[in-house]
């Protein structure tokens, strides 16, 4: 059985970074960046009031203030026309440009205005709440690298560089078929012997969320015709991922049924638990990733092998996310020869630490215990018992997509 980190880099070194495309600033957030951003202006594009106030001149001012002369009004988007002489003084909101011959702002709250004629209390440095050009980007500047997830954060900044489009990496195109006599829809009457597919809308929902769009197939039935019948499903698509038929038993096809359309297969076993029975190949140029059937071992297998291969495909520079060190909440025993997974709960003790406490029973057939973990901890093949208090690594389940 291989280990699960040469498996990763087995199914990372056979996927590459997907072509770009130019998308709407608006319809890029989620996204990765397939180019850098380029400033097209300065921001501010001048110097410019960062309080409503005064425009001065620092100078006409004395320990105890000054009487000045109000020429005129700079309100934000109408800059004031003339320049300030000695003496004189504009009145000026926030985020409006600064006049000509001003070098400071008094507050309104430290001025007094009657008429024309305003009476200053204070005595601003030159500089003082004025936001100087180019103080938060300029021109031509690079302000947001390749290979970055776009945040809402950044779909600001761009806007404010003057972007409406951007460069970003196409969505990985991910084919999804559950295979089992005994799956049905969700919501279908169940009979004997049947079971709700929970994998399809679960892995779909994982996906989407990581960025990819979900191509979601029917359920392929235990027969080799529906195996061979796959091949002409996946047109168009960038991975193919099975859930279900992947271990040994006489009704565990895929692997059979797709090596007789031309599935390459690469591996078929890893070292992991939950998820043992894990294939990965290529169907033609297609990327193949055969999940174990049962639903939390599906789950843990996406977000050891899939995401990072989904974060590679998306051009992002680190395909996997780093695990965070905690400390355990409870005992665990030693391992086995197999890379346990734990489903966890995490909170934080008493001095901020992180604490990681696993679910105490770790049946993989138990997608409500997945449903309420946080994170899977880290265990290595034949690693001592551990008590609580002792450090661990653990996968975020909620950071794996950022």
């Amino acid at each position: 059985m291989l280990s699960v980190p040469e498996a990763r880099k087995r199914i990372l070194d056979g996927v590459f970074p997907l072509p770009s495309e130019v998308v709407a600033l608006t319809d890029a957030c989620g996204r990765v960046s397939a180019a850098p951003v380029i400033a097209r202006l300065s921001n501010p594009p001048a110097d410019v009031s960062s309080m409503d106030g005064y425009a001065v001149r620092a100078a006409d001012l004395s320990a105890q203030g000054a009487r000045l002369t109000c020429i005129g009004a700079a309100p934000a988007g109408h800059p004031f026309a003339g320049t300030m002489g000695p003496g004189e003084c504009v009145r000026i909101f926030t985020g409006a440009v600064v006049p000509p011959g001003a070098d400071a702002i008094v507050i309104q709250e430290n001025a007094q205005a009657e008429g024309t004629s305003v009476t200053t209390t204070a005595t601003p440095a030159p500089g003082s709440h004025i936001r100087r050009r180019g103080q938060d980007f300029v021109e031509g500047q690079e302000i947001i690298p390749a290979g970055r997830r776009l945040s809402a954060r950044d779909i600001g900044l761009a806007a404010a560089a003057n972007h409406a489009w951007v460069q970003v990496a196409r969505r990985p195109r991910v084919a999804i078929a559950a295979t089992g006599d005994e799956l049905l829809l969700p919501g279908s009457g169940i009979g004997p012997g049947q079971i709700a597919n929970a994998n399809t809308p679960m892995l779909a929902a994982l996906l989407r969320a990581a960025g990819a769009e979900p191509v979601m197939l029917p359920v392929l039935r235990d027969d080799m015709a529906d195996l061979a019948a796959l091949e002409r499903m996946v047109d168009g698509v960038d991975m193919l991922v099975t859930a279900g038929g992947a271990s040994v038993g006489s009704h565990d096809l895929v692997r059979r049924g797709l090596e007789q359309v031309g599935l390459k297969t690469d591996f078929w076993k890893i070292a992991m638990r939950p998820g043992r029975p894990l294939m990965h190949g290529h169907l033609g140029r297609l990327p193949f990733i055969g999940l174990p059937g049962n639903p939390v071992a599906a789950f843990v297998c996406s977000v050891v092998f899939i995401l990072p291969a989904l974060r590679r495909m998306a051009g992002l520079a680190t395909p996997v996310v780093p695990p965070e060190r905690a400390i355990l909440g409870a005992d665990v025993p030693e391992n086995d020869r197999r890379m346990d997974h734990l489903r966890a709960r995490l909170g934080h003790d008493a001095d901020g630490r992180l604490v990681a406490t696993p679910f105490a029973v770790q049946d993989s057939a138990m997608l409500h215990v997945l449903a309420e973990s946080d994170a899977l901890i880290l265990r290595a093949p034949h690693a001592a018992p551990a008590r609580a208090g002792d450090a661990c690594d653990v996968i975020r389940i909620d950071r794996v997509m950022e």
